[in-house]
């Protein structure tokens, strides 16, 4: 049998993403006679890459710089090297490139929905009101035109499948559940929170939509009653206003440690900080873009039987009841003696580490998904 090629593609994301190298690319490298090209933003590479893995850290540009705009160019040179026989393309952005080069050579063409970006950009407020509304329908314009020749879609949530009607019956639900590294080993249950030092968790993106804001404004509460709360910010801000309102926030208060801010943060440096924490926290603001979707880290949270406070959400809330996992909670309006009297009382993750928050089951999807398109392909 001859060796076939895939390669997996984005032009934000780095080349180690949780998603795209961790999960996708290395649960396919375990295909046999399969080399796997994986196409990113500039990063370190991970250590132990399997041998029929090859990374390609071919973008690197500022956010708004025109190289962003120019990198379709680079994306084709390299289509045009590799020769893929399977392209999965986890951006909107390489879609018309990618779309280009499976017509012209007929290779078999998947859109990884890591976002509704349309959605995104009308519904947060990273750009002007008018700019957003022009780049959404730019956005959904080029996934529309690019359907018919997508020969499957994952998605990253069960929302998409509702609000992307151009993706038709061609779809498989791929959630972000929690793939467990070398050195995972799954906690002891039930738990119970530390009374004496209370060490909370901020990971992942750094943003006011994410409540970066009110996971310090409950810090700051939270210390005013036990000088021994701390709160540990991990991960990375993307925008500049953001992060320096975020610091000057913090300045003098040597409770709070913010981890990375400007610099994007090892995903393995994430998982150790939430192993070595006591409380997560979800303080999501309501938002269209959100409010369906379930954040990775809840997932990565109940791996580690990390306890969480959320903010409420109806989706959220089955996940996190059924799991025993944590408290819902209103970050604007609380009673912190409550809260703290809730935390100490409760027992979290009385019937163990749920079973149905690891990859295991949506890698199993994937590999089938890939090898019936591969075998189309000889």
């Amino acid at each position: 049998m001859s060796e076939k090629r895939i390669l997996l593609a984005s032009l934000l994301k780095p080349i180690n993403d949780t998603r795209m190298y961790e999960k996708l690319g290395l649960s396919l490298s375990k295909l046999p006679y399969t080399q796997v090209h994986i196409a990113g933003f500039e990063a370190p590479a991970p250590a132990g890459i399997p041998s029929n893995v090859q990374l390609h850290p071919v973008f690197s540009f500022r956010r708004l710089s025109i190289s962003r705009f120019t990198a379709q160019r680079k994306f084709l040179k390299l289509l045009q090297s590799i020769k893929p026989d399977l392209i999965i393309v986890c951006t909107h952005e390489l879609l018309l490139a990618a779309w280009y080069y499976s017509r012209k050579y007929k290779c078999k063409l998947i859109y990884d929905v890591q976002e509704n970006y349309s959605l995104n950009l009308t519904a947060q407020d990273t750009y002007h009101p008018i700019l957003k509304r022009v780049l959404a329908t730019g956005v959904r314009s080029i996934e529309q035109l690019t359907a018919s020749r997508i020969d499957h879609f994952l998605l990253a949530e069960q929302s998409y499948a509702q609000e992307l009607p151009f993706i038709e019956d061609r779809f498989t639900i791929l959630e972000n559940k929690y793939k467990p590294g070398t050195n995972y080993i799954k906690p002891a249950t039930p738990v119970q929170v530390n009374r004496d030092k209370l060490k909370l968790l901020y990971s992942g993106t750094i943003s006011s939509l994410y409540g970066i804001f009110e996971a310090v404004r409950l810090a700051e509460e939270l210390h005013k009653t036990n000088a021994d709360v701390t709160l540990t910010i991990i991960g990375y801000c993307a925008h500049t206003q953001t992060l320096q309102k975020l610091q000057q926030a913090i300045l003098g208060k040597p409770y709070i440690t913010l981890i990375g801010g400007d610099k994007l943060v090892p995903h393995q440096a994430i998982l150790q900080a939430i192993a070595t924490h006591d409380i997560g926290l979800l303080p999501y603001q309501p938002n269209p873009s959100t409010f369906r979707c379930i954040p990775t880290k809840l997932y990565e949270y109940m791996a580690y039987g990390l306890p969480i406070l959320m903010k409420q959400n109806p989706l959220w809330d089955n996940l996190l009841s059924e799991a025993k996992a944590g408290l819902s909670i209103n970050f604007n309006h609380h009673s912190i003696s409550s809260l703290l009297l809730a935390l100490y009382e409760n027992k979290f993750y009385t019937s163990g580490i749920p079973a149905d928050i690891f990859w295991e089951q949506e890698e199993g999807k994937l590999v089938t998904i890939v090898q019936r398109l591969l075998q189309q392909t000889l």
